[in-house]
């Protein structure tokens, strides 16, 4: 174990480290970006973070959960709708998560497979993609962590869902900024992407475009080298990364997966349905199932006080995943994401250009997205792991040293219109109204990592375990 006082000189030395990378996301030509859009949550309301109004069942099915559509998105004939057509005009209304799993990563017109469109030039844009400084201090994190777990001799850097690889990317810059530290650590990259698409431009990001497919590997589907001299590995299923230690990073990953949703009536519990819209012709619409199904009979636990909720089994099952690998290879996982903690009831919704988008409109060509439920991924892990959060964006990038990275930056901006932006930057990660509140960080560590190991022998020893740096307030002497 490395001292609190080593670490404190760790963080502080890479909080000055990359001067000429700032906050503000550059293009390739060293222009900067304009002034970065409202991030998806942001469009809902004046509250960004605040849950959708709990309407009726019979407003909410007329309505769509997804709140109002664009005033100029009509509902467009796609692909993707006459496909869900045919599908539903044979076997009857489907549950939201078959819709979402159908509308975005169908093989031939799923949103994520058959578009790449993240950032300012898409339909939403991430924190990565604002501020470079973000990734940075997830890089240090995990380093942080690293040391904290002894300085294992290699592990995996996991990323679910990894967008265009630009939070990958500036990950490795800390990294190769450290390489004097990593230096007797054997360092992989192991990417899980669905999008064909999407691999292709992380694999043009971190490698320059110079990666090859192998045939004889029975996991991954490519393979390359970063700019950087770590090797990279994409695969379609977590199951297929190999085991290992291994630090897992879920961004903006768990709120796009399929979830149920279900409505509670005299009746009981019903599950909200997807089906054709009787009165409006090719329209789909919401409605409730006739009576309980699978789904109501195993998700809904006794205890439930809502009226609506939304469960994301496949969550679930992810989670339960990366516990049971860190409880026995080792490792931790950092999940950053909109959430809330068991509280919140109806947040499915659409978002196309950067604008809210009615979730059963044009299917296929919006992002589709729900809130974690950071509680449910904390019961799913079933206390194989510890975990921690979550807390807001803000307070987890403060924590990491955000406001001293700022200074280091503003001090050594030579003209107005960077420290401007520098500034603006800063203030969407970090106001409460925009992204600071909305993003929440979570992670799952092993017991041990939280306990002093010599507790059980030494009740009365006061030393404590070296803290999770993000999830404590920073302390630098």
């Amino acid at each position: 174990m490395v001292p609190v006082p080593a670490r404190r000189a760790l963080l502080a030395a890479a909080l000055g480290l990359a001067e000429r990378r700032g906050l503000p996301r550059v293009h390739g030509n060293g222009c900067l970006l304009t002034p970065p859009r409202p991030p998806r949550a942001a469009l809902l309301s004046p509250d960004p973070c605040s849950p959708l109004p709990t309407a009726t069942a019979a407003a909410r099915l007329s309505s769509g959960a997804g709140g109002q559509p664009e005033a100029d998105s009509p509902n467009r004939d796609t692909a993707m709708l006459r496909h869900l057509l045919l599908k539903l005009r044979a076997t009857g209304p489907v549950t939201v998560a078959e819709y979402m799993r159908e509308a975005l990563t169908n093989p031939g017109q799923g949103y994520y497979t058959r578009r790449g469109d993240i950032g300012d030039s898409g339909d939403f844009i991430t924190s990565p993609e604002i501020s470079q400084v973000f990734g940075e201090l997830i890089g240090i994190w995990y380093i942080s962590e690293w040391i904290a777990m002894g300085k294992p001799k290699a592990f995996q850097l996991v990323e679910l869902g990894p967008g265009r690889g630009t939070l990958t990317d500036d990950i490795l810059r800390v990294f190769n900024q450290l390489a004097s530290l990593l230096s007797k650590c054997d360092v992989s990259i192991h990417l899980v992407e669905v999008s064909p698409k999407l691999s292709e431009i992380q694999a043009l990001m971190l490698t320059g475009g110079k990666t090859q497919s192998d045939p004889e590997e029975n996991s991954a589907y490519m393979k390359g080298v970063s700019k950087t001299g770590i090797p990279i590995f994409w695969y379609t299923h977590i199951q297929d990364v190999p085991p290992g230690y291994s630090f897992y990073l879920a961004h903006e990953f768990f709120d796009a997966l399929p979830i149920h949703k279900f409505q509670r009536t005299e009746k009981g519990w019903r599950e909200v349905l997807v089906d054709i819209d009787t009165e409006v012709p090719d329209q789909l619409r919401f409605v409730l199932s006739p009576s309980s199904t699978p789904a109501t009979e195993n998700f809904i636990q006794p205890e439930e006080m809502r009226d609506h909720v939304e469960v994301c089994p496949e969550a679930g099952v992810i989670i339960q995943r990366l516990a049971c690998r860190i409880e026995k290879d080792g490792g931790a996982a950092l999940v950053a994401d909109y959430g809330h903690n068991g509280t919140k009831t109806d947040t499915f919704r659409g978002f196309r250009n950067h604008k809210l988008h009615h979730v059963l409109r044009a299917p296929g060509t919006a992002d589709l997205t729900a809130d974690v439920d950071f509680s449910y991924l904390r019961n799913m892990t079933q206390g194989r792991t510890a975990t921690l959060g979550p807390i807001k964006q803000r307070e987890f990038l403060k924590n990491m040293g955000i406001d001293l990275r700022l200074q280091v930056l503003l001090q050594n901006s030579r003209d107005t219109a960077t420290r401007e932006q520098l500034l603006r930057s800063y203030d969407m990660l970090m106001n409460p109204k925009k992204m600071g509140d909305c993003f929440n960080f979570f992670a799952l560590l092993p017991h041990h990592r939280l306990v002093h190991p010599d507790k059980k022998h030494k009740p009365e020893s006061k030393s404590p375990q070296l803290p999770v740096a993000g999830f404590g307030e920073l302390l630098l002497k």
